[in-house]
């Protein structure tokens, strides 16, 4: 009897021992190339977790930090355009002038050679009219000299060439002229805003001295910001854009692609882009930093997980369903990317199942 039972412990351990190789095989995951098969009895089959790829309405987004600025033909540095001391000042910080408006007024010996420069091709042009219609009327009455008349006109014609270049020259500065010695007013280029003032009455300043007022017209500016050469072709003129500073930070402020340079900085691989911004209420000073958010017009593409998508060296790819427990490797190329979803821009189409979690324990079989 004791034969018999030592026997049957016998075959039953043998038994057991002929079994457990063979279910470990049955358990293991199979790798054929691309392609892995989990058995439904591999522990790590209940840890892969799978979805369908959808096509989603999707925005690429575009940020970049920028600075306002005053756009350049409503923006005015006033500076005294000849040596001289300022005798009277027109205006005050913070009041609005129109182009045209006196801002200062200067005395300057610079300033009165202008004026007698045209003072004298005035008195020149006048009496060469004079001799000119003179000799016009000798000849007329058959007692002139042709060649005369002719010096005369040519005379005539050089003088009021001359008299337009004095002319001009006292345009530059906005003044009709007047009797030498009358003081320069310096008037107003542009209408806007005087956002500097340091004119000081009896003060002596010089030709080539800093600007002592700045004229600004701020109802509009421009927002200059830097966008990287890659992201370039998302960004359009005439793009609505959004725009957040730090001094609102609860505004929702909106602008449009005004210009996009045509130079790359070769520094920084970007590309400068202004954005103009209504600013009735002049809250957006010059100087100040903001960011801009770009964004292209919606269209539909296939977003997935993140935690679908796999990273091998400098490629990515994602886990396919293809059967029942059967999953092939499959290379993805990607777009933008947020905390939770990734943009497929090819490689996988809507509908596909991928496997979104559990494709970590994958490399093992590879």
């Amino acid at each position: 009897m004791k034969k018999v039972i030592l026997s049957s412990i016998i075959l039953f351990t043998a038994s057991c021992k002929d079994n457990t190789p063979q279910q470990n095989k049955e358990q293991e995951i199979i790798t054929r190339g691309d392609v892995v098969i989990v058995p439904e009895n591999n522990p790590v089959f209940k840890k892969i977790k799978t979805q369908a790829a959808t096509e989603q309405e999707h925005s690429d987004g575009v940020v970049s930090a920028g600075t306002i600025q005053a756009i350049p033909n409503h923006y005015a540095e006033i500076a005294s355009p000849f040596s001289g001391r300022i005798t009277k000042s027109f205006i005050q910080l913070g009041q609005n002038v129109s182009a045209g408006s006196p801002l200062f007024e200067i005395i300057s010996s610079d300033y009165f050679s202008v004026q007698k420069d045209y003072t004298d091709a005035l008195n020149d042009v006048q009496l060469a009219e004079k001799n000119y219609r003179r000799q016009q009327d000798l000849v007329k009455h058959g007692v002139g000299i042709q060649k005369e008349l002719d010096e005369a006109e040519t005379d005539f014609k050089n003088k009021k060439t001359s008299l337009s270049n004095a002319s001009s020259a006292l345009k530059v500065y906005n003044s009709k002229g007047g009797g030498i010695g009358r003081p320069l007013v310096v008037r107003a280029p542009i209408n806007g805003e005087i956002i500097s003032n340091k004119i000081v009455n009896g003060q002596y300043l010089k030709g080539d001295a800093d600007p002592v007022m700045i004229i600004a017209e701020l109802s509009k500016v421009w927002i200059s910001g830097d966008v990287k050469e890659k992201d370039i072709r998302f960004v359009n003129k005439g793009d609505q854009v959004s725009v957040k500073v730090s001094a609102y930070p609860d505004r929702n402020i909106t602008g449009k692609v005004y210009h996009i340079n045509e130079i790359v900085d070769e520094d920084t691989r970007s590309i400068k882009v202004l954005i103009e911004c209504d600013n009735p209420d002049r809250k957006l000073k010059p100087g100040m930093y903001a960011t801009v958010n770009f964004s292209t017009t919606p269209e539909k593409t296939v977003m997935i997980p993140v935690t679908a998508l796999m990273q091998q060296d400098n490629s990515q790819y994602v886990w396919v369903k293809t059967g029942k427990s059967q999953y092939a490797k499959r290379s993805v190329n990607t777009g933008e990317t947020d905390q939770k979803t990734v943009r497929i821009t090819s490689g996988l189409q809507p509908g596909e199942t991928i496997m979104t979690e559990g494709g970590i324990y994958m490399l093992d079989a590879k």
